[in-house]
């Protein structure tokens, strides 16, 4: 079947990621598409990021830090203009329970999102517990956020996104054109420069065949995409549209 393509840029537009650095993996080009048209784009963390090192004797508290300021430098450098928040929950722990419900379902009412984007919780063989509970944590504070007798306490009222895209899917309906927001993508994961060692198998910080490498594996990725619909360039999502 062929995929869906390119939805109206919505006015604000909520990324969810269960680390620093996943949503610039995965929808960083369309949120700066978006973003440059308008959007006003916030993101939320779910955890701390303090796993995010394979040196043992890591400072964490320090990395907690440095992922933090990581994250709003990326999410600058892709246009964004509105929120970064940061759950807190300890890295490679998170779960999809009662309390970290009420908090995304708190940050959605108060955001007004029309689109809301994050990883897809059904992914087949996913190892990874964060990512594997982020999905499944944002799906079900969608359905509490825009039900009124879901923590009526919140001073926020009730609010109904239109749109869920789900990145990292295995059966993905729908491409975003991003074909002129390769680089803006890149410079944004980029900006993540704690984890060149460990998620973007950059050994030397300052290699610039290194570099260009894992440049060429984020534009081999996206090219795939593109060609589902006929583009250069494309981001892929599964869509849901019955919120």
């Amino acid at each position: 079947m062929q995929p869906t393509s390119d939805l109206p840029v919505p006015t604000r537009a909520l990324a969810v990621g269960a680390h620093p650095d996943d949503v610039e993996f995965g929808c960083g080009a369309t949120l700066a598409k978006w973003a440059a048209a308008g959007c006003l784009m916030h993101h939320v963390i779910c955890t701390d990021g303090s796993k995010g090192s394979w040196d043992p004797d890591a400072d964490l508290a320090e990395l907690v830090a440095r992922r933090q300021a990581e994250q709003r430098e990326a999410s600058r450098l892709l246009g964004g203009t509105g929120d970064v928040s940061f759950l807190g929950w300890p890295d490679g722990e998170l779960e999809a329970g009662l309390q970290q419900r009420w908090q995304l379902c708190a940050r959605i009412r108060r955001f007004r999102p029309d689109v809301v984007l994050g990883h897809d919780p059904w992914r087949r063989y996913r190892i990874h517990p964060d990512h594997r509970h982020a999905g499944f944590l944002l799906t079900d504070s969608i359905v509490a956020a825009r039900d009124p007798h879901f923590f009526p306490e919140q001073d926020a009222p009730a609010h109904r996104p239109s749109t869920i895209l789900l990145f990292e899917a295995d059966e993905a309906d729908h491409v975003e054109d991003v074909s002129g927001w390769v680089d803006a993508k890149i410079g944004a994961l980029l900006a993540h420069r704690s984890q060149f060692r460990s998620t973007m198998k950059i050994a030397d910080l300052d290699a610039a065949d290194e570099l260009d490498a894992f440049r060429a594996r984020v534009t081999k990725g996206l090219a795939e995409s593109g060609a589902r619909i006929g583009v250069p360039f494309g981001e892929a999502f599964k869509l849901i549209k019955d919120v």
